[in-house]
């Protein structure tokens, strides 16, 4: 069986509501890229009451782990926990 690679992801997007619009920037671990954008939608959702409909995916780019800017995600990528 081959070895599943988790990988580190930026996703930046676009929510577009009615009276609100803003950019994001969310960085996620993922095995691929669409598993990563699932990721994002629901967290978005989750925390910001976002519908799908109002979210748009610009750009998805796997980044090392050294450039990761959430601390957190940093340590994990880079097995310092």
């Amino acid at each position: 069986m081959a070895e599943v690679r988790v990988r580190n992801f930026r996703v930046e997007g676009l929510i577009r509501k009615p009276n609100w619009k803003t950019k994001f920037k969310k960085e996620v671990r993922a095995i691929k890229p669409e598993d990563a954008v699932e990721k994002v939608l629901m967290e978005m959702g989750s925390k910001h009451r976002v519908k799908r409909c109002h979210i748009k995916i610009l750009k998805v780019v796997e980044i090392a782990p050294e450039e990761l800017e959430d601390p957190v995600l940093r340590k994990v990528a880079l097995g310092e926990v």
